[in-house]
């Protein structure tokens, strides 16, 4: 059974600036503690990239996964879903960004991950909560 999580924070830069931190996904070891490593395997007709393989650090051990994602709500939301990783079954998720001014913008962090791996409550939590602290710091890149 998958788990689902999310969180929204308010963002001190206007959308364009959040949604290019948010795209550009091969800067996401510079700023996504988590993860290590990014090898782009395929672009869209705009040069995005639209299946991209992870290496992650994932309770306690690296992890491999690869997601495609869905450019068709740009520049408002990113989506992903995963093709193939070692220890998940699947992984959706999505940035919704939110214009509130000229200089702000709201975004909520959807995720929901069936691991293949069962794990106690409290380990799924803290999981939880570290996964999340990525749109804190794509907060932190935006508004530098």
């Amino acid at each position: 059974m998958a788990d689902s999580a999310s969180e929204t924070i308010t963002i001190q830069a206007p959308a364009d600036r959040v949604w290019a931190v948010a795209a550009n996904i091969d800067a996401y070891p510079s700023w996504v503690h988590d993860v290590k490593d990014v090898n782009v395997r395929s672009v869209d007709d705009q040069g995005r990239p639209t299946e991209v393989e992870f290496r992650a650090s994932a309770l306690g051990r690296s992890t491999h996964y690869v997601l495609r994602y869905d450019y068709t709500n740009a520049p408002n939301q990113l989506s992903w879903t995963m093709v193939s990783g070692d220890i998940q079954r699947s992984i959706d998720g999505s940035y919704t960004l939110n214009s509130l001014g000229e200089s702000v913008t709201e975004v909520r962090y959807d995720l929901e991950i069936d691991l293949a791996v069962p794990l106690p409550g409290f380990v799924k939590r803290r999981a939880e909560r570290r996964i999340l602290n990525a749109v804190h710091d794509m907060k932190a890149v935006a508004e530098a």
